[in-house]
């Protein structure tokens, strides 16, 4: 057999980011602090984007007023 053939090389995928991150939150937080706080993020989530569609209907209001945004 061929020596390339004979010797295997073995990669081992390096977990990701959030991989560890989540493994290192389950050793340290109990089940309930853990969904708490991906609760409390996804809250967070979801305010960044009603702010932002709230932002984009006032500046389509505005236009349609004729007036220009402040906020650019």
């Amino acid at each position: 057999m061929p020596a390339a053939a004979s010797s295997h090389v073995r990669l081992r995928a390096l977990p990701s980011v959030t991989g560890t991150l989540r493994a290192v939150e389950a050793l340290l937080l109990g089940g309930g602090q853990r969904t708490a706080r991906r609760n409390a993020w996804t809250s967070v989530l979801e305010d960044r984007r009603r702010a932002k569609d709230r932002m984009e209907a006032q500046h389509v209001l505005e236009a349609a007023s004729g007036r220009t945004s402040r906020a650019t």
